[in-house]
């Protein structure tokens, strides 16, 4: 339909070319400028399709603002300037006029409708909220952690996540349909607990396709953090400036510490990856590499930890039996 609508209007503006450069005698020229015409309406149709409302508003108001600053710096200046709009007048207007005009087009760029109307409203903007993502409210341990009273301020959940999440609630396939339930309950669930405000706001952010885009300029509008258990979307907010609180980093914050020579008893529940090795694991989930500990598997042993690893997945222990350490610290040297 648009480009029906973009070809119609080019046929228009080169028939009216041709038809106004012909009362004048020049047909040719006049089809050669409704072209071009038709051109520069399709370049401002591009321009102003990238830029978003909310920089405009924002600019007017930070032009507005640099202007009326201007004027109050002039104004204890007045006796000692000329009547007539002088050099200094020009220059300080100008100054403070192009840098609040562009403080306000970047500070407004995720400004929306509804967040200018409640504003003007009056309605002041909450502090210490902390944006929650569909993988964090599926995962529901955020429900523990709130209870234990370390999470404060407000919870808020966009309106286009809690959409999500019901469609993920509503899919045929039943592990997600699963999935999506368990999310809708953790949210009742926090709505009931004592202390704990939830807020769903409306802001959609029609401009934005991707909803974890769409969650990080929310939190821009709201000065919120996000709290979220993903590893792409912790990365993307860190990039652009906005605070994540990851569910999997405070779990890896909260894990035993174990150090080289410690001993432990651990469950041997399957061979590892490299040739006799054992693997099982604590029990918060962490993963503990046996050397030689294939023929241990389905059993308890008591090991000895060599070396513990950080990753992005968590952490790795890896360790000796403790029997066969025992006997090389004891066996003569040559």
């Amino acid at each position: 339909m648009i480009l029906l609508l973009r070809l119609l209007m080019l046929v228009l503006l080169i028939s009216g070319g041709y038809l106004l450069g012909s009362r004048y005698g020049y047909p040719y020229i006049g089809m050669a400028l409704g072209a071009l015409l038709a051109l520069v309406a399709l370049f401002t149709e591009k321009f102003f399709e990238r830029i978003v409302l909310g920089r405009i508003i924002g600019a007017f108001i930070g032009l507005f603002a640099g202007l009326l600053f201007a004027k109050a710096i002039l104004f204890p200046l007045k006796p000692f300037l000329p009547d007539s709009i002088s050099t200094v007048h020009f220059i300080v207007y100008s100054l403070f006029g192009y840098s609040g005009m562009l403080i306000g087009a970047t500070r407004g760029r995720n400004l929306t409708l509804s967040g200018l109307i409640r504003v003007m409203k009056g309605q002041t903007m909450e502090t210490n909220q902390k944006l929650l993502d569909t993988s964090v409210i599926i995962d529901g341990r955020i429900a523990d952690v709130c209870e234990t009273g370390f999470i404060e301020g407000t919870l808020v959940v966009p309106q286009f996540i809690l959409r999500e999440l019901q469609h993920i609630a509503d899919s045929p396939d039943p592990l997600r349909r699963a999935r999506g339930r368990r999310g809708l309950d953790i949210l009742h669930k926090l709505q009931k607990m004592a202390g704990i405000s939830v807020r769903i706001v409306e802001e959609e952010l029609p401009h934005i396709k991707e909803v974890d885009s769409k969650l990080v300029a929310l939190a821009k509008i709201l000065d919120a953090k996000i709290l979220t258990n993903d590893f792409n979307l912790n990365k993307v907010a860190e990039l652009q400036g906005v605070p994540v609180l990851n569910i999997n980093e405070l779990a890896n914050a909260l894990k035993p510490v174990v150090l080289p020579g410690e001993s432990m008893n651990v469950f041997v529940l399957k061979e590892g990856k490299e040739p006799n090795q054992g693997v099982g694991y604590m029990d918060d989930g962490t993963m503990v590499v046996v050397e030689n500990g294939r023929r241990y598997i389905g059993q308890n042993v008591d090991v000895v930890v060599t070396s513990v690893l950080q990753t992005t997945a968590g952490r790795m222990i890896f360790t000796r039996i403790k029997e066969e350490e025992e006997r090389e610290e004891v066996r003569p040297r040559r």
